[in-house]
């Protein structure tokens, strides 16, 4: 059985599917492996240069010692000269959820109602009897 990546490189694709990042950050899962994979992110190909978020400081060592390896991978995948190297960085920290200081910007609270939702319930019901 063959993999799809090389009866792909013996298709006609428009131009967009040829690019070599999109089949670059394609290759990266199966090259690396589902382990390496699942704390990897390719994110993109500069000039022959992957650049490959890492999860970790130590993942980022680890994997660099694997880079012959990673890299031979990707060239079966790819073929020659698509990725000559990779380059290891630190994923970026993901923000936490901000809590909303009022749950509806811009409406104010009701004296005496401490819940914006219902505050807005009622200033709508009072609304509709007048």
């Amino acid at each position: 059985m063959e993999r799809a990546g090389r009866l792909f490189a013996n298709m006609d694709f428009p131009t967009q599917l040829e690019e070599a990042e999109t089949r670059a950050r394609a290759a990266w899962p199966i090259a690396a492996g589902k382990k390496i994979a699942r704390y990897t992110r390719a994110t993109t190909l500069v000039r022959d240069t992957l650049i490959v978020e890492v999860s970790d400081a130590v993942w980022q060592r680890q994997l660099s010692t694997l880079r012959h390896f990673l890299l031979s991978n990707l060239a079966r995948e790819l073929g020659r000269g698509v990725v000559n190297e990779i380059d290891f960085r630190p994923m970026p920290k993901p923000r936490p959820p901000q809590a909303a200081l009022n749950a509806r910007p811009g409406v104010a609270p009701v004296e005496g109602i401490e819940d914006p939702v219902m505050g807005l319930l009622y200033k709508r019901s009072q609304g509709s009897r007048r």
